[in-house]
């Protein structure tokens, strides 16, 4: 497994950069060689902020975790891919029988009863042509944390969304 490292509104020390491989590296065993990890250290107020994205053969593992100190960040971070491989590890391998990236004997089995998922609840909505700063309006108006919308400058259906911060996110499909 690859590891890119960047920082935002942080400089990183090589120090940091080497415990971050070290910890991630744990996690190597359950993907192949070419699968590449996407680490974001940054710094929001007094805290210190660790994003992990791993993609997996279009299989994304994702993870953040705040801390005083950036060391207890990747700790946690780490703790949360392992949990969510475990967890969801039969439904995985039902799903990727033949993706490569993953390993999943080497994925330990979940001890607790495994999670049922199902859909509570269904709407039909009209995807309407709009441009992102309607889409953002429309989703404050009705008073979701999201919203899908037909984005008329690319002519693709995308999603807005709000971001814990309180900034606003993009979604963009490609075919």
């Amino acid at each position: 497994m690859k590891i890119e490292i960047t920082s935002k509104n942080l400089s990183s020390s090589d120090y940091l950069r080497d415990t971050i491989e070290k910890k991630l590296q744990k996690l190597s065993k359950y993907f192949s060689n070419d699968i590449v990890a996407n680490v974001m250290v940054s710094a929001e107020k007094d805290k210190q902020k660790i994003e992990a994205t791993i993609n997996a053969g279009g299989t994304i593992f994702r993870a953040e975790n705040t801390a005083d100190v950036a060391y207890d960040a990747i700790d946690g971070v780490v703790d949360k891919l392992s949990s969510q491989m475990s967890r969801f590890k039969t439904k995985l391998q039902k799903r990727n029988k033949d993706n490569k990236g993953l390993r999943f004997a080497e994925i330990p089995d979940y001890t607790n009863e495994p999670e049922e998922m199902t859909v509570v609840k269904r709407k039909k909505m009209e995807i309407i042509p709009m441009n992102i700063e309607e889409a953002i309006l429309q989703m404050e108006l009705i008073g979701h944390s999201f919203f899908v919308f037909m984005n008329m400058d690319t002519e693709s259906v995308n999603v807005v969304y709000k971001r814990k911060n309180g900034d606003y996110g993009l979604i963009e499909t490609v075919y």
